[in-house]
């Protein structure tokens, strides 16, 4: 059981950091933990990726502080991510997914001051600074690969609808991709 683990872990390891899909067994980890815990990725947050994204996004344009990015896809892990940066460091984002695939609601309510969802892909990316997006199908929702290819066929970030930010937009992807 975790809270077991977590006890146990505690007393001999300064820090730890882990992977899973359920989001609530990172809770419970650190419920019990007396020493840090790191998501490393859940089905909700996938902060560690945001963190590389943020970090290389000021190592090559500066501050991320009031610019326009773009998130367009699946409103996911790595979205509620970026829901919650925007909320922090104070950029605008523009959030485009297919219908049923938004972000999640409580989420979206926290950031709601930084956050806009458009209903066109290219409406999210005018002018944006930077254009993000993940894979149409994450781990665990492989069963539904042909579905979403179709759901997500005008979500695709190509050319066209790159050339709707800023021409000197950066285009991120917390890989793998899948061409």
């Amino acid at each position: 059981d975790l809270s077991d683990t977590a006890r146990v872990l505690s007393g001999m390891v300064d820090i730890i950091m882990i992977r899973t899909h359920d989001h609530s067994e990172v809770e419970e980890l650190a419920k019990y933990s007396t020493v840090p815990v790191i998501n490393a990725l859940t089905e909700k947050f996938h902060p560690c990726q945001l963190l590389a994204d943020m970090q290389t996004f000021h190592e090559e344009k500066g501050s991320i502080e009031g610019k326009k990015i773009a998130w367009v896809g699946d409103g996911c892990n790595m979205c509620n991510s970026y829901i919650n940066a925007a909320k922090i460091l104070n950029f605008n984002l523009k959030i485009s997914t297919p219908y049923g695939f938004e972000p999640d609601k409580a989420t979206l309510s926290l950031g709601k001051d930084n956050v806009e969802l458009c209903d066109l892909p290219g409406t999210a990316v005018e002018d944006c600074d930077l254009v993000t997006t993940d894979v149409w199908t994450s781990m665990g929702d492989e069963n539904e690969s042909e579905k979403r290819k179709n759901l997500f066929k005008g979500y695709q970030i190509n050319q066209n609808l790159f050339e709707k930010a800023k021409s000197d937009a950066m285009f991120l992807h917390c890989l793998p991709a899948h061409r």
